[in-house]
């Protein structure tokens, strides 16, 4: 159902009218507390989004800048929209909700909701970054998805890419290994983490990493899960553990 709504721009625009859309203000998403004191992204429906663009003085035909992120287990389609030309604080009254940054609200939702903030703010983000082609300096057109991006000139299509990043916990079999930026909140310590550079395997990124944070040489690596970050510009960060030798382990 989703590719066919990729493909097929009448399909997704009339999708839109019965769909959900999830606002965003300036990448961070509007949430709504809950009668349990709980937080959730606002699922709007389209006709709800069209009355506060108008009642705000916004131009009706920004909701066509809605990006579809997916779609519910009832096929019902998912739309991303960021409303960032607006006041945020007139929106959050017409809402009932508030905006909040991405990071803070990984720690306000559950589980199945924080994936859909996350794609639906990487995508936005992707959007607001790719108006132009790298080739011919061209602007690009998005299809009614938003899942591409063509260039008006040569007729490149671009799509939506994520960064390979590696995160690895090191033990040397009682212990695991913890660092920390100095821009991290107090008492916040994290895994050690990597980009993938040009041609280099997991495997590849992961010791040199280790190597170039703490001066140590992995071995026994082994590859546990992955999951979307969409910090700073969307990555697939894929979660490894690795050990190290008890007798080798000064930092």
């Amino acid at each position: 159902y989703v590719n066919r709504l990729k493909e097929d721009d009448e399909a997704c625009a009339a999708a839109l009218q019965t769909g959900r859309i999830f606002l965003f203000h300036r990448l961070s998403p509007l949430l709504q507390r809950t009668e349990q004191g709980t937080f959730r992204p606002a699922a709007l429906i389209c006709s709800d989004v069209q009355s506060i663009l108008e009642r705000l003085g916004s131009d009706r035909t920004l909701l066509k800048e809605s990006v579809l992120i997916g779609c519910s287990k009832q096929n019902q389609a998912q739309f991303c929209l960021d409303v960032g030309e607006l006041d945020p604080a007139a929106v959050e009254e017409a809402c009932e909700g508030n905006f909040i940054d991405l990071r803070k609200a990984f720690f306000l939702l559950t589980g199945a909701e924080v994936p859909l903030v996350a794609k639906g703010q990487a995508l936005l983000r992707w959007h607001q970054t790719s108006g132009f082609c790298s080739a011919t300096g061209q602007p690009t057109h998005r299809n009614q998805a938003g899942s591409q991006r063509v260039c008006s000139s040569s007729g490149i299509v671009y799509y939506p890419k994520m960064s390979p990043v590696v995160i690895v916990l090191v033990s040397d079999g009682k212990r695991c290994l913890l660092g920390r930026q100095s821009s991290f909140p107090r008492g916040m310590y994290s895994a050690l983490a990597g980009f993938c550079d040009m041609g280099e395997t997991l495997e590849e990124t992961l010791s040199r990493e280790v190597a170039e944070e703490v001066g140590l040489e992995v071995h026994s690596v082994s590859y546990s899960s992955s999951q979307h970050w969409p910090f700073p510009h969307s990555s697939l960060m894929l979660g490894c553990h690795a050990s190290v030798s008890p007798a080798h382990t000064q930092v």
